[in-house]
């Protein structure tokens, strides 16, 4: 009689119906059993298999934020990277129009990397024998062209949004893979 009742009410309010407790086992208990592929295979195993990284990755430029970048800069694949364990970020583009790109690689804007979630701003640096590290030579069509920050404390982690500034150009919510 109390598993009637208890059913009654759990139907009314919206949620799942109460087991009896004559013994059931709740959902959560129940397992499915093997399948083929499956059977004779560690649990170990089958989780591994379960979480398997996919390789595809979207476009995070598409839509607006990429005819933006395409039309206004005439840059995309927009991209940047933690590397040399965390020491600098790389922040890398293509050229689609060199006259729009011409400004991301003068050398009088001064790149920055922001990130709000770390509240530090990241520089280029400078060394003695080789100047800044970034490419400042005249842009061409269909070439990649890079930069890296110094990311000393390695205060920017994988997985922040950042935004890099150099001079009027300025790209919000770059993902740091």
């Amino acid at each position: 009689m109390r598993a009637v009742i208890g059913i009654l009410v759990a139907s009314c309010l919206g949620a799942s119906p109460v087991m009896p407790q004559s013994g059931a086992q709740p959902p959560e208990a129940v397992q499915a059993p093997a399948t083929q592929a499956s059977k004779g295979v560690p649990p170990s195993a089958q989780a591994k298999r379960s979480a398997k990284v996919s390789r595809y990755r979207p476009d995070r430029f598409a839509g607006r934020a990429g005819s933006y970048y395409r039309l206004v800069w005439g840059v995309d694949s927009l991209a940047v990277r933690w590397g040399e364990s965390g020491e600098v970020i790389r922040f890398s583009y293509r050229v689609l129009d060199a006259e729009k790109a011409k400004l991301l690689n003068d050398k009088k804007n001064e790149p920055s990397l922001i990130d709000p979630q770390a509240g530090v701003s990241l520089v280029v640096p400078s060394l003695e024998n080789v100047g800044q590290l970034r490419q400042s030579t005249t842009p061409e069509n269909g070439k990649s062209y890079w930069m890296v920050f110094s990311n000393k404390g390695r205060l920017v982690k994988r997985g922040h949004h950042v935004a890099v500034v150099i001079g009027a150009f300025h790209a919000d919510g770059l993902v740091v893979d």
